[in-house]
Parts: C-alpha cells; structure tokens; sequence
C-alpha cells in the first residue's frame, strides 16, 4: 500500500500495453454509452442526477486527492503540479457547469474538455503502471473530463455556434498569454507552450515557419473548428 501511494514505483507505464489498451476501451465505452443513452439522461430525470453526481465525484476526487498526494510528498509548492493545463482547466470548469449549469462554461469546457483529454488519454504522460495511484488518478480523471463535456452537451437544451466558438477561442489565447508569462518566471511547460510532451512527440512538427507557440495556436483553431462542424453535423442528422 505505501508503495501504491509512494513517490516512485517499480512497475513502469508501458504506453499502447494491456492495461493502457483496456483504460482506452472502458473510455470509448463509457463515451458511446453517454452518446446512445443521451435521450434517457436529458435534464430533470432520476438517470441525469445520478450521472451528474457521479461525473462530479470522480472530478473532484481526482484533483483533490492529486493535491493530497503532491502535499503528502512534498510537491505542493513545486509550480509543476499546479491544474493550469487544459485538462485541468477543463476539470474545474467541468465541476462547476455541472453544479451551475452555467452554458457559457459548458460551451467552453466542450472545446477545451474533450480534444486535449483525448490526446492525453491515447499519449500519457505517466510514470507509472496500474500498481501506483498516478495510473488510476490519470485515467479516471481524463476519461471523466470529456464525458463531462459530452454528458453536458447531449442532455441539456443547449447549442454551440460560431460565435461561441470564437469566444472561447480568444480566451484561450488571454490564458495562454498569460501562462506563457508563468511558464518563463518558473520555468514550467504548462499548455506545452514551451515544448512538446516526451509522449506526444509528434507536436515536434509544429516547429516550423512562423514558429513553435505561432502553430500551436492555429492548431488549436483547427480543432475547435472541427468540433463546431462535427457538432453541427451531428444536429443535422438529428433533425431529419
């Protein structure tokens, strides 16, 4: 047990190994199971209350008891394990539009929530296997994410559009300005903006022309561009 929660681990993480294999199925499991079942978890149902619930525990418990683990070892004043990338953003957002209901966060959390979770849960960046807490911590947490921002979207009467979109692109690029700032006063990586990941070296392509920070962000432009064309999509062929 003391090694369960412990600093380091003997069992590395084997990225594309059985268990990995297995955390990427119950993710895709658990997305099309929200998806299909959208129309039995709309808002104001017993079925939406007990999902709603249980989305926000594992959030919550995700990050607090990261927070505890940090604090436990040491870490907590270390800049390094602060919830300032996306996914963490995203977490945070996704608890409170879970509490509140708030649209505009909902909308944000569905551009920023989904898409940097994915990338992180098929690329983690993890030390170690299923015998340490960070395996589970890391999993349970990135799937809840995007499940959150889908729940979110299916199940309520709520639209994104382009404007939205926009919106929320530009406040990503405030944020991004100012972790930017962050990230040279303590020399962190948060957002990735200094570098890319070890796991997701093929960000490395992104070092070309007008520069690394330059292309990261009209990525990021693509992507949400595709999800408001996929969402739109998936509304047309609802209405038929």
């Amino acid at each position: 047990m003391q090694q369960w929660f412990g600093l380091t681990s003997d069992h590395a993480f084997e990225m594309f190994g059985f268990s990995h294999v297995i955390m990427l199925a119950v993710f895709g499991l658990g997305f099309l199971l929200i998806v299909v079942y959208a129309p039995a978890l709309r808002k104001g149902t017993k079925a939406h209350q007990w999902v709603r619930w249980i989305l926000f525990i594992f959030l919550f418990l995700s990050e607090a008891s990261y927070q505890l683990w940090a604090l436990h070892h040491g870490l907590a004043s270390s800049a390094e394990h602060l919830p300032l990338h996306l996914c963490g953003i995203a977490s945070l957002l996704g608890m409170i539009s879970l509490l509140t209901y708030h649209k505009k966060l909902i909308q944000m959390n569905v551009f920023i929530g989904i898409i940097p979770a994915l990338m992180a849960l098929i690329t983690p960046e993890i030390p170690h296997g299923y015998e340490h807490y960070r395996y589970w911590k890391f999993f349970v947490h990135h799937m809840a994410i995007p499940w959150t921002s889908i729940f979110l979207l299916l199940t309520m009467k709520f639209t994104i559009n382009l404007k939205g979109m926009l919106e929320t692109y530009m406040y990503l690029v405030l944020y991004a300005v100012a972790i930017g700032v962050f990230n040279r006063l303590f020399e962190t990586n948060y957002l990735y903006l200094s570098h890319p990941p070890q796991a997701a070296p093929f960000l490395n392509y992104l070092a070309f022309g007008a520069g690394y920070q330059i292309n990261l962000a009209l990525l990021t432009l693509t992507v949400f561009l595709l999800i408001l064309v996929f969402y739109n999509g998936i509304v047309k062929m609802r209405r038929r």
